[in-house]
Order: C-alpha cells, then sequence, then structure tokens
C-alpha cells in the first residue's frame, strides 16, 4: 500500500480553503488534517515548506473541451505530446473531440484511443462521438449502439456527444441524435457556428428543450450568447430533463479582435469563434461572475506552422489556461476551482474528482500563483506553437501535477 503525503500547503477547492495536509493511499485520499498536526508516516512526504508562500494545493483540473488530434494529425499532435501538454498545464482529465482522421464515430474507436491513452498513463482520456457518422450530418453515428457496448467493453464512453464544429443541420435528425443523449444520460456539446453563434445557440437550447436532454453550449464568446444563456437557465422543464451548461475559454476571456488582427485574421490570429471585441470580453467575463458560465474549456486546437499559415483555425491552451485565467479574471482561487475542477467534474458526471474530499481520486496540482513567466511556445509541451498569449508575462505557474496520487509533472521534469 503505497502512501504519500502532501503536508503544509494552502489547499483550495471549490468549498473550501484553509491550512493543512493530506494522506494519500492507493490513488486516492485517505484523510484530510486541518492545521499543523502529527501525521501518520509515508512512503513519500512532500512538505509545502519547502515551496513558495504563494504556493496552493488543488484538484486536478478537467477539459471538457480538447483537441488531441488522433488519430490522422500527428503533424499538428500526437497523444504523447497533448497528454504531457495537458499534465503540465495541470489537467488530468479530458474530454478530446472527435473530428479526426478517421473520425471517432463509434464505440470502438473510442475503446481504442482510450486504450493507448490509458497505457501511457498520465491523464484520464475520455474521446468524444460524433452525433453523425463521419460527420457528414446525413445518419446517425454509432450512438445507438452505445449502451450495449458499454456494458460489454467496461467502459464509461462516452462523457459527451458532439459534432464539434460542424452543426447538424437538418433539426429532426439533431433532435434524433439528442433523444439518444437523452437515453445515455450524457450531455450534447454544441459548437454553435450554423448561421452564427447567437441563432445558433437559440436553435441548440430550443431544440434540446424538445428533445429534454442536457445542452452543454462550447466556447461561449458573444455577449449576446451570454445573455441567451441566462435567461434559459431561468427556464424550468424538470419534467422533461432539459438542463443547460456551457464554457468560455481562456483566450477569450484575455484576448480580442485587436490581437487576431495583430497575429492575422485570417492566419495565425484565426480561431473559430473568432476573437471578439472589448465588450464581449468583458461579457464573458461577467458571465463567468454571475455563474451563467459555468466552466473554463481550453479549446486547446494545435496546428502545425503550415497550417496555421494556410488558415487553420485554433490556437493552443492546455498549458497557459491556469495562468490566463490568474492573470484575466478576478483572483478568487475558490471560484477558479469551481470553473476548473468542480464544474466540469458536474457536467460529466464525474464524480470522484474534481474537489478534495476523502474518498476521491487523488487528482491534484500544485500551483504557484504568484510565480510570473513569459509564454514562449517553444518551450512548451505541445507540438502547435500559436498563442495569442505569445510573448506576455503571465501570473501563476503549475508547479507539480498528480494523477490518482502519481506524480506525472514536476515542473520541467516528467515523472
Amino acid at each position: 500500500m503505497l502512501r504519500l503525503i502532501i503536508k503544509n500547503f494552502r489547499i483550495v477547492d471549490a468549498s473550501g480553503d484553509f491550512f493543512g495536509s493530506i494522506l494519500i493511499e492507493n490513488g486516492f485520499i485517505k484523510d484530510i488534517f486541518s492545521g499543523a498536526v502529527n501525521l501518520p508516516d509515508a512512503d513519500i512526504t512532500i512538505d509545502g515548506s519547502g515551496f513558495a508562500p504563494s504556493a496552493v494545493l488543488m484538484p486536478a483540473f478537467i477539459d471538457l473541451h480538447t483537441h488531441f488530434r488522433e488519430p490522422g494529425f500527428p503533424e499538428k499532435e500526437v497523444l504523447q505530446s497533448a497528454s504531457l501538454a495537458a499534465v503540465s498545464g495541470g489537467f488530468t482529465t479530458a474530454v478530446c473531440m472527435a473530428n479526426t482522421k478517421p473520425v471517432i464515430d463509434t464505440f470502438v474507436k473510442a475503446r481504442a484511443l482510450k486504450d493507448r491513452s490509458d497505457a501511457l498513463g498520465l491523464l484520464d482520456l475520455y474521446p468524444v462521438l460524433s452525433l453523425t457518422k463521419n460527420m457528414e450530418g446525413r445518419e446517425l453515428s454509432g450512438i445507438r449502439d452505445l449502451f450495449r457496448a458499454d456494458k460489454e467493453g467496461g467502459y464509461n464512453l462516452p462523457l459527451m456527444l458532439s459534432e464539434d464544429g460542424k452543426d447538424v443541420a437538418d433539426d429532426d435528425l439533431f433532435l434524433v441524435a439528442m433523444g439518444e443523449a437523452k437515453r445515455l444520460g450524457i450531455p450534447v456539446s454544441c459548437h454553435c457556428d450554423l448561421n452564427g453563434e447567437d441563432d445558433a445557440t437559440l436553435r441548440a437550447i430550443e431544440l434540446g428543450k424538445k428533445a429534454g436532454c442536457h445542452v452543454h453550449i462550447a466556447h461561449v464568446s458573444t455577449a449576446e450568447s451570454a445573455e441567451i444563456i441566462r435567461k434559459a437557465k431561468k427556464y424550468s422543464a424538470a419534467a422533461n430533463g432539459f438542463s443547460l451548461t456551457c464554457e468560455a475559454t481562456p483566450h477569450h476571456i484575455g484576448a480580442t479582435e485587436a490581437d487576431a488582427r495583430r497575429m492575422g485574421d485570417e492566419s495565425f490570429g484565426r480561431v473559430n469563434p473568432p476573437l471578439r471585441s472589448e465588450v464581449d470580453r468583458q461579457a464573458i467575463i461577467a458571465a463567468i461572475g454571475d455563474s451563467t458560465i459555468d466552466a473554463i474549456a481550453t479549446d486547446h486546437a494545435p496546428h502545425s506552422e503550415e497550417d496555421k499559415a494556410a488558415g487553420a483555425p485554433g490556437f493552443i491552451g492546455l498549458e497557459t489556461a491556469f495562468a490566463a485565467c490568474l492573470t484575466y479574471l478576478p483572483r478568487e482561487l475558490g471560484k477558479l476551482s469551481t470553473l476548473l475542477s468542480a464544474s466540469p467534474a458536474r457536467i460529466l458526471g464525474l464524480e470522484d474528482r474534481g474537489r478534495i474530499a476523502q474518498g476521491l481520486r487523488a487528482d491534484l496540482v500544485i500551483a504557484d500563483t504568484q510565480a510570473t513567466w513569459r509564454v514562449e511556445p517553444e518551450r512548451l509541451k505541445s507540438r502547435g506553437k500559436c498563442s495569442p498569449f505569445t510573448g506576455s508575462e503571465m501570473t501563476g505557474k503549475i508547479i507539480m501535477t498528480f494523477n490518482a496520487g502519481r506524480i506525472v509533472f514536476w515542473e520541467d521534469r516528467i515523472a
């Protein structure tokens, strides 16, 4: 029985902020001690007294929206580089989108990718299944087979469905897919690109109400969409099961259309949805503050330099997310832990992580909340190098990351 003690730290999660220590056994939090107390013996002890006074222990982060580019796009990213980027950014659970080659549209494909990730052993990866076969919008993907496959395979897959940036244009087909999501009890992540974000957000919500499913709006970026969601959250549909959650990205929190112009609107500064005005940016920050926006998700979307120069949309984000949040949002660590850990866990139905409590997985990060660093993409783990924060001085640095009690990142080292 491996015993690990992490002691003498400020410990912060969505519901607590105190000085104390944690005992971990076999990957789970065995006990929590408040204040300075006598602790049991352990195989490994990590003492916060040796860290900066600004170091904190928090739950590891959960990314609701990322692109690992596997299979099929090694010039952009591979499983290992994406996983290294994730754990160095403090993420030990990630949901990766299905726009790969081939598209992840069956349980078998999702299981194969998860098996490879589990063998790598750095994080928990949950591949999304597309709503339609090959993301072509003509017929359902393999989601009707998921209950049988899930039971036979012994995997809790998938945790989310999504057509990624390709909205399902046919209302009837979209409704059928949403009905399958309701049957499975998992959310549909809607990227809301069809006919513009605001109209597409309205459409996804209205169809979700008809289907009675959980709609999750991805990368909210406009003031109007935030207001649409704010009003829709007041809709009560307990009888048919409709619920609504949403996410925002660090780049829509910390960058604007001026940054896109500086980088090149149609090349290195291009992202979907695009970087918006300062008015929109402030509206997103306000929506985070009043909990209209439930979570922060990276939409990590690496590309080769050649692809970016040719106009491929997307930025990297796993390694800069925590610092971007500390830099551009009010420094409320409990709120930040809600956005990056507790709320994503709730949205995905993961009851064993996202908080610091007895019996939960020891998915944890040690972060220095006052350390400053300059974003230099060539020093990051991701194969993608395009970030709107390149050259920026940011506050907040991940020092160590634990996945089920195992050290998987230690500053510039991988354990």
